[in-house]
């Protein structure tokens, strides 16, 4: 398998393919960066690379849209599956069942280079050269706390007794230039970590990476399982080891082909108001709340390096389709480890991680003799809100035969309308909900809690009422089908 070993390549390959627009006009970092990158969400635009920022003093470049859907419709995935090795051609089912796949692997550590071989190393701030100041940080959206730089940054973060290095995604806002602030709540694992540390009454060492090998966001961005490190799980992804070099200030290792690397320390106390920020429902927050405060201490980064950004909203943005994947990929793993006869799961783009589709095989009843779909899909149900953390935060789960392609939004769109009673089948839990997701009341967003709902859509054996559907694929036997294509451009 072929990877892609840091942001630069990946650019070049969106390029080759026709995915990514360079724009060398003079953009402001101050909004209007991530307003293209937002539009060019909302058009399936190719991939937005800003050579020319109005406030820039060292050569910087803002990438957006690094993992949006992609602007060929014949390979909507290749942003995500060339993220992770996979061709780019690579379809839903295949990109989840990777994950899946790998999740279960054997991790290949990461390997450890000399600073001369690492391109992170080729400048170096330190002291009070080590601010901010020196980069375009951009702003996001207007309604904003304020300028945030780390939207698709992994932050690196170890426990203090070293057992667990954890690289995971977290919005962190600017306060000056040697300060930032930004999210750390637990149970995210940057939460447990930070907290291991805070009882400990010392300020968590940190470092923040911006670029690299796109596999790096993309698995910070993903649910993986506590004491998981996520440096082993790319090793495993490429098939080799990842290459790290040592932090300059902390006790860090950071991917060495990284293009900005930020180090410092989090402070024990919440100090700081963060916030609000667009949110990944699509709908503009009002949300603020104390967060611990970062400390600029160190800053290494390529020449000319590249800021990837990402202006999340309105589906689709990364949150749906890098997070919606890993979650995905979470579930179908859950409920085959339950023996659950399973197809795929997928989380449709446009639902904005707020729907799951559950596909499974026609064959179901054969593997669970004597189950009737209603408690089947309670099985289903059962193990998606009992499994804990992100796969407790879905409102609402479809259960489909897999005639259906969940990742076609047609294909979708018709099952959900012709299979899905008006009012019965269907079974409910109570679980965790965010404060931001609008199709619960006031006052469940206020408790966090809230009910999910698992929809029986499956269609009756054959021989018991199921029928074929009236399609091209299934209305004409293969003789007429065959000779159609063959003279279809006559």
């Amino acid at each position: 398998m072929s990877h892609i070993v840091d942001l630069r390549q990946y650019t070049d390959t969106l390029a080759a393919l026709g995915d990514l627009k360079t724009i060398s006009r003079p953009v402001s970092a101050d909004l209007e960066a991530a307003a293209h990158t937002r539009r060019s969400y909302e058009l399936r635009a190719p991939a937005p690379l800003f050579t020319h920022i109005t406030e820039d003093r060292i050569g910087m470049r803002l990438f957006g849209a690094p993992v949006g859907v992609s602007a060929r419709p014949d390979i909507p995935l290749a942003r995500l599956a060339l993220s992770v090795g996979l061709p780019p051609e690579t379809d839903a089912e295949a990109l989840v069942e990777h994950l899946v796949r790998t999740r279960d692997a054997a991790p290949l550590p990461p390997r450890t280079v000399p600073r001369e071989d690492a391109p992170c190393k080729q400048n170096v701030l330190l002291g009070d050269a080590a601010t901010l100041d020196h980069f375009a940080v951009p702003r996001i959206h207007e309604e904003d706390g304020g300028r945030y730089l780390n939207t698709w940054g992994v932050i690196v973060a170890k426990t203090p007794d070293g057992k667990w290095t954890n690289w995971s995604i977290s919005r962190i806002m600017m306060l000056d230039g040697k300060r930032m602030t930004g999210l750390v709540v637990p149970p995210q694992h940057l939460g447990l970590v930070w907290q291991a540390w805070a009882e400990r009454g010392e300020p968590m060492p940190y470092a923040l990476v911006q670029g690299g090998a796109p596999a790096i966001p993309f698995v910070g961005g993903i649910p993986l399982p506590r004491d998981v490190d996520e440096a082993g799980y790319i090793g495993a992804l490429h098939g080799e080891p990842l290459d790290v070099v040592r932090c300059e200030t902390v006790d860090l290792e950071v991917p060495a082909h990284a293009e900005v690397v930020i180090e410092g320390h989090l402070s024990v106390g919440r100090d700081s108001l963060e916030g609000p920020f667009g949110e990944y429902a699509g709908y503009a927050s009002t949300q603020t709340s104390l967060q611990p405060v970062y400390s600029v201490e160190a800053i290494t980064y390529r020449d000319r390096p590249i800021w990837p950004i990402v202006a999340e909203g309105r589906p689709a943005d990364e949150y749906h389709t890098v997070t919606g994947t890993g979650r995905a990929a979470n579930v179908l793993h859950a409920l085959r480890r339950a023996g659950l006869p399973v197809t795929t799961v997928w989380m449709p783009f446009l639902a904005a991680m707020h729907w799951t589709v559950v596909t499974v095989p026609e064959d179901w009843r054969a593997a669970l003799p004597g189950v009737d779909s209603t408690e089947f899909v309670r099985r289903i149900g059962e193990v998606i809100h009992n499994s804990g953390g992100p796969s407790a935060m879905m409102p609402v789960t479809f259960v489909l035969d897999d005639d259906i392609d969940p990742s076609n939004e047609a294909d979708l769109l018709w099952a959900l309308a012709t299979r899905l009673h008006p009012k019965d089948r269907r079974a409910a839990w109570d679980g965790v909900v965010l404060p931001f997701m609008a199709c619960y009341s006031e006052e469940e967003r206020k408790a966090m809690r809230g009910p999910s709902v698992v929809h029986d859509g499956l269609l009756p054996a054959w021989g018991e009422g199921r029928l074929h559907h009236s399609s091209f694929a299934q209305a004409y036997p293969p003789d007429i089908r065959r000779k159609v294509i063959d003279h279809w451009d006559e």
